[in-house]
């Protein structure tokens, strides 16, 4: 008797030891860190992109089984984003991304700007002159400056190369500085944001500057995203057609029932001509490969005279591994509306230097790429900046003093 008392308890210990075993390997395997609510799928493809680099193959995947989850969760027809998605827009919805891309409200004579001013006999009569010459629309551009808010990019592997507590709070310093639209990343894995970060820079942007915009940046795979966005406050949502292929246009038009704004992020030709016939207002051209993960440094400049010229239906910006102020100048010359600029200001004390690039100047008409008159410079009265002397060192260089 008292043997098989013995083995009872010997077996009872055994299973409570392999019990708690069980749930130390699962604890170490999966950490804290890990998404509340992540499946045992989803926690296997976080661990195993740990040790090495998570591509954009990976990234659509995993979002994909996000975004099921999160379909599930808010499957109530009540649920506020189902109720964001549902709902067409009442009359015409004020449109503050593009007019932030193209700074309208920084131009007095512009008639979309509300505080415009009555232009003087003399201005009618020389756009009554350009007219007739067919060039109505030839007349000085702004630049807009975009700031990609993240702590971290898959371009990047490995690298924190930003540590804030909040988007918003950043947010609200790149707009206060200058900044014309702020992108808020809002992929844990891939940029380290979340959606409660992209309401607290809703907020943060509103309470500074009502004309200046606020894009949800994700790897949008699934609809709801778009009501995620509607949801939170934001004006616009990035979309990549490398990763929505066909089903582009059914985002595109989704978005604007519900009176969201969007921005297609493109890399090559096909991609410019696909946005382009399914009517995509906001494009930007990309130097980063999402399919390979590399970067063409040229890309955007050698698509540049895909789109239409100066004042036209479309909206072009162009980002990605700019890392100097010539080259963000560069890409504005060829005919861009605005410059994308990630890395290169985050955590660095250096945009200030990259906000008054684009916004002290003036730019040429788009027609007048191709002239040859990228170095040229002009202030915000139009008039010719005197070029730098190359042989004296300037003082924003930092190794001008070294």
């Amino acid at each position: 008797m008292k043997q098989q008392q013995a083995n009872a308890l010997l077996m009872a210990a055994a299973i409570i030891l392999a019990t708690c075993l069980s749930f130390v390997s699962s604890f170490v395997a999966f950490p804290i860190t890990a998404p509340i609510g992540t499946s045992f799928q989803s926690q296997t493809l976080l661990q195993s992109s740990r040790s090495r680099q998570e591509d954009i193959y990976a990234a659509v995947h995993r979002k994909e089984h996000e975004m099921k989850q999160f379909n599930q969760q808010h499957a109530a027809l009540s649920d506020p984003i189902r109720m964001a998605m549902s709902y067409a827009q009442d009359g015409v919805e004020r449109k503050r991304l593009g007019a932030a891309l193209r700074r309208v409200y920084d131009d007095p004579y512009n008639p979309a700007n509300p505080n415009a001013k009555e232009k003087t006999r003399e201005q009618l009569e020389r756009e009554e002159k350009l007219l007739e010459n067919g060039m109505a629309e030839a007349t000085m551009r702004r630049g807009a400056f975009i700031v990609d808010i993240k702590r971290k990019s898959m371009s990047y592997p490995g690298e924190q190369f930003a540590r804030f507590d909040d988007s918003g709070m950043v947010a609200e310093a790149m707009v206060r500085l200058g900044a014309d639209v702020v992108f808020v990343n809002v992929d844990f894995h891939s940029y380290g944001g979340d959606v409660s970060e992209l309401k607290s820079a809703v907020r943060a942007v509103r309470s500074v500057n009502d004309n200046a915009a606020v894009v949800m940046k994700d790897i949008v795979v699934d609809e709801i995203q778009l009501g995620i966005a509607k949801d939170a406050g934001a004006d616009g949502i990035i979309l990549i057609a490398s990763v929505l292929g066909p089903a582009l246009e059914n985002f595109l038009n989704l978005a604007t029932i519900i009176g969201l704004e969007t921005i297609v992020e493109c890399h090559t030709y096909n991609e410019v001509q696909a946005s382009l016939a399914a009517l995509a207002q906001n494009i930007m051209v990309s130097n980063r490969d999402r399919i390979t993960g590399g970067l063409v440094p040229d890309q955007a400049i050698k698509l540049a005279g895909l789109f239409p010229g100066s004042g036209g239906p479309i909206i072009t910006i162009a980002g990605g591994g700019v890392e100097t102020t010539d080259q963000m100048k560069k890409l504005l010359a060829v005919g861009y509306d605005g410059v994308v600029i990630g890395k290169t200001v985050m955590g660095s004390s250096r945009a200030p230097e990259f906000i008054r690039a684009v916004r002290d100047r003036t730019l040429l008409p788009a027609e007048f790429s191709q002239w040859g008159l990228d170095d040229v410079e002009f202030d915000m009265n139009g008039n010719a900046i005197p070029r730098r002397n190359a042989s004296v060192p300037s003082p924003d260089d930092p190794n001008s003093f070294a």
